[in-house]
Order: structure tokens, then C-alpha cells, then sequence
């Protein structure tokens, strides 16, 4: 991966900007380990970090996985629909 991966700032639940609930959102071409994960969802200090990959089984557009700055969570309802 990287040095650089370009991310979004998204504000959720709201049409006025630096309110709402706020979530990083990055969309990478394929799943790097699970510390890198974790260690950019600190770095970025958002409540979640969305990561996105395509899905090349068929099933869905995406892979979507959240990480806090502490762990990895199972479902963010605010930084999906970011995503």
C-alpha cells in the first residue's frame, strides 16, 4: 500500500458542513493487514474510519470494514452510509 491514500472527510446526518457525525471514509484496491487498518484509524482520530474495497466475489459492490482509533468494530451505521 502506499504512503499516500487519498481519504474523505464526510459529516453524516447533516446538509451543513464541520456538523453531523463525522467519519473518514478510504477506498482501497485491496485489504492491507489488519495493524495498518488499525493503525490508520488512530492516526485519523475519527470516532470510525470506513475502509472500502471491491468486492470481487459477486456479491456486493464493496467490502466495507470500521475501525476506531482503538478497534475494530463490527457495524458504524454513520460511517456506512459515508461510505
Amino acid at each position: 500500500m502506499s504512503s499516500k491514500v487519498p481519504y474523505f472527510h464526510v459529516d453524516a446526518f447533516t446538509a451543513q458542513a464541520l456538523s453531523g457525525n463525522q467519519a473518514a471514509v478510504m477506498m482501497l484496491e485491496a485489504w492491507p493487514d489488519d495493524a495498518t487498518l488499525q493503525a490508520i484509524g488512530a492516526e485519523n482520530m475519527f470516532a470510525e474510519t470506513a475502509f472500502l474495497v471491491p468486492d470481487h466475489t459477486g456479491a456486493a459492490d464493496f467490502e466495507l470494514r470500521w475501525f476506531t482509533p482503538a478497534v475494530e468494530v463490527a457495524m458504524c451505521g454513520h460511517a456506512t452510509l459515508a461510505s
